[in-house]
């Protein structure tokens, strides 16, 4: 599928933390995307979520193509444990995003693990062995 979307100017932009669980989810759904970028309806809000490697882009269901806010600049590096929330930019192209976003943070999460349920795992696991710490 291919969907062209396109971002007024931008109107702000602020720092914040997204939970661990919800970010090691939607990198683990993405990196199984055979096209490197994931479609996540978010059905209670509306809206529609497209996941790639730079960022995560929300699109009002009413405005179709138009972003109204971006999730990036994730700085999934800095944590020490994969339970650490991870540090990002969320960047509003529309006035009055603050209960969106409020609402995005609840309904986000709900919807990736709606899409990780009706996903098809293809083949056998793979373990990925690392060596042992030297003494």
């Amino acid at each position: 599928m291919e969907i062209t979307c396109y971002r007024d100017q931008e109107i702000s932009h602020e720092p914040r933390f997204l939970p661990a669980a919800t970010y090691n989810l939607a990198i683990t759904l993405l990196a199984r995307s055979e096209t490197r970028n994931l479609f996540v309806p978010i059905r209670a809000m509306q809206y529609l979520a497209i996941l790639d490697a730079e960022e995560f882009v929300f699109l009002d269901g009413e405005r179709k193509c138009w972003i109204d806010i971006a999730w990036r600049n994730f700085r999934s590096s800095a944590r020490t444990s994969l339970e650490q929330p991870v540090e990002y930019d969320v960047v509003y192209y529309r006035h009055g995003q603050a209960a969106i976003m409020t609402r995005l943070q609840t309904e986000f999460p709900r919807a990736l693990q709606a899409l990780a349920s009706k996903a098809k795992l293809d083949g056998p696991a793979r373990v990925i062995k690392f060596p042992a710490p030297r003494a």
